[in-house]
């Protein structure tokens, strides 16, 4: 039995930034969450799909850090997932180029019965209808569900996901998707109403300017780790997502505290994401490292 379950993408991506171009390296979801997860040495399972393009080299380097990658699809006959995007400057914005679907436009995924008593499930960004076919799988609910999301699912598929949001402890949305998803005119307004629609928290992510964390009677903002040079942002969300349900697995405690913690954990190792392209800088992190980046955000939040 795996104490965190990620259920996302696997794919290919071509990224460019400022600082260079790199094609067709490993990325999608699952990748960089399994691998933040690991920093904490939890049991950690991918559910996804590729197609039978998909390097063994790629797999192998989950396999290498004891990621259970045996609930992987491999679509004998289908291209994989494939994303291409391009950064801006500032990096704080990008122009998706191209996007692929393949093979996950028919993901069905099927949860094993060992893998059914999850410590904490993770649903990576996906379509909601999957999302919720997954949680449906699960005869006893996990001790903790989060959920990533974003406004691209609030446009196409709203009923969905509202059904999705009643069934997770935890959702993680950007400030933009505050306001969209639950129409106020502010913040403030926005986390309360969302909070009815059965959560038990919301993470507000902020980018570089950091995350909150509310429920019902508390907050808690956490700064983010300032990196002097962003090489390349992509799959920082899912590296955030990825260490704070390793966090939470590792502790076995939901208290508000713990989570605070958890996200405090979450931004210090997502901060590595960012300084080489792809998952390069998330393969040797040291505890040491990840001590350091969270002693100062501590220090820098007081």
């Amino acid at each position: 039995m795996s104490k965190i379950i990620v259920v996302g993408t696997l794919a290919f991506d071509t990224i460019e930034t400022p600082f260079g171009k790199v094609e067709r390296v490993i990325g999608g979801s699952a990748p960089f969450a399994s691998l933040a997860a690991k920093t904490k040495n939890v049991d950690c399972a991918i559910v996804s799909i590729v197609g039978n393009d998909f390097p063994k080299s790629y797999l192998q380097i989950l396999v290498s850090k004891e990621i259970d990658i045996s609930e992987v699809q491999i679509e004998k006959n289908g291209k994989s997932f494939f994303w291409s995007g391009k950064y801006h400057d500032n990096m704080n914005k990008r122009d998706t180029l191209e996007t692929q679907v393949n093979v996950l436009a028919n993901f069905n995924p099927k949860i094993p019965e060992n893998f059914k008593n999850p410590e904490v499930l993770v649903l990576g960004n996906l379509d909601p209808k999957v999302q919720l076919s997954i949680v449906s799988q699960f005869d006893k609910k996990p001790n903790f569900i989060m959920l990533d999301t974003m406004n691209f699912w609030m446009d196409h598929a709203l009923d969905n996901l509202m059904k999705i949001i009643s069934k997770v402890d935890l959702i993680c949305i950007n400030d933009e998707e505050v306001i969209q998803l639950s129409g106020c005119s502010n913040h403030g307004l926005g986390i309360k109403k969302i909070l009815t629609m059965g959560p038990k928290y919301i993470i507000m992510k902020k980018g570089e300017f950091g995350a909150t964390l509310y429920c019902d009677e508390s907050e808690f903002f956490c700064p983010s780790f300032k990196i002097e040079k962003v090489i390349d942002p992509t799959g920082a969300g899912d590296s955030f997502a990825g260490a704070f349900a390793g966090h939470l697995a590792h502790s076995k405690n939901y208290s508000f505290n713990s989570i605070a913690d958890a996200l405090i954990y979450a931004n210090a190792v997502a901060s590595f994401c960012v300084e080489k392209f792809g998952v390069e800088n998330m393969l040797n992190i040291s505890k040491e490292e990840i001590n350091e980046r969270i002693n100062f955000i501590e220090k820098h939040n007081n």
